[in-house]
């Protein structure tokens, strides 16, 4: 088994292997390294991390569906500041790439991110355009292509590092968002995030989560996932991350 080569490039950055973590299932690491040796991944994702520190939203904040789960964590995350001191660090004690998500609620945020990540020793930047856009009524950047294209072009702009446009699956076709972050600059995609779904209390006759709404995620949105990553991988020419690996512009 050594004598395979299981390496893969993303962007220039070669992987030793094409297995990552799905961000924010992961924490940065530090959560798992007693279970699991890094050492073995090729890249560990971290969970979102913006600018300044975000509290997340009220709880409960996740639930139990039929074929998977539901969280609404609202992007918890300690800021970019306590990330860089604390996480980093800890993963560059490891032989593995280092791909930072990246979350914000308004174009600033994300270039003001990605610019003080861009004096960091992280391997690859993953843009989650999921948040939602304050400055657009919260309509979340990857539901609009203008809106995707636009803000991968600003982050392109101040970037040191290869750029990951993470998208969103809550669209009428994820090959316009596909085709709209390509036309920004993007050097490769990730799919997906969770589907927007609700599940009622009927016991507390309630909302399961406090949010309402949340992100649906498991087994049963595999199908789904495969699907959309099929799609993109023919309407575009970008390496994608996705479900069951990674695939290069070149396969």
């Amino acid at each position: 088994m050594s004598d395979i080569n299981m390496s893969v490039n993303i962007a220039g950055v070669e992987l030793k292997n094409p297995v990552t973590v799905a961000s924010g299932t992961f924490g940065s690491g530090m959560e798992y390294g007693e279970y699991v040796d890094l050492n073995r991944l090729g890249a560990v994702t971290t969970k979102g991390v913006a600018n300044i520190p975000w509290p997340g939203n009220p709880t409960p904040r996740i639930a139990e569906t039929y074929g998977g789960m539901m969280n609404a964590i609202g992007l918890q995350n300690p800021g970019l500041d306590t990330f860089v001191k604390r996480d980093i660090p800890f993963l560059k004690q490891y032989d593995t790439k280092i791909i930072v998500n990246v979350c914000g609620k308004s174009e600033a945020d994300y270039v003001d991110a990605v610019e003080k990540l861009g004096e960091q020793p992280v391997d690859l930047l993953e843009i989650n355009i999921s948040c939602p856009n304050v400055k657009e009524g919260g309509i979340a950047f990857g539901q609009v292509p203008s809106s995707a294209e636009a803000i991968t072009k600003a982050v392109k702009k101040v970037a040191k590092q290869p750029v990951i446009m993470k998208l969103s699956p809550n669209v009428t076709d994820i090959t316009e968002m596909a085709k709209a972050v390509e036309a920004g600059g993007a050097d490769a995609l990730s799919l997906i995030n969770t589907l927007t779904g609700m599940k009622i209390d009927v016991n507390r006759r309630t909302f399961a989560v406090a949010n309402k709404t949340a992100g649906v995620s498991g087994p049963a949105i595999h199908p789904i996932a495969v699907r959309m990553v099929y799609q993109v991988a023919n309407a575009i020419n970008l390496p994608i991350i996705g479900m069951g690996g990674i695939r290069t512009a070149e396969d």
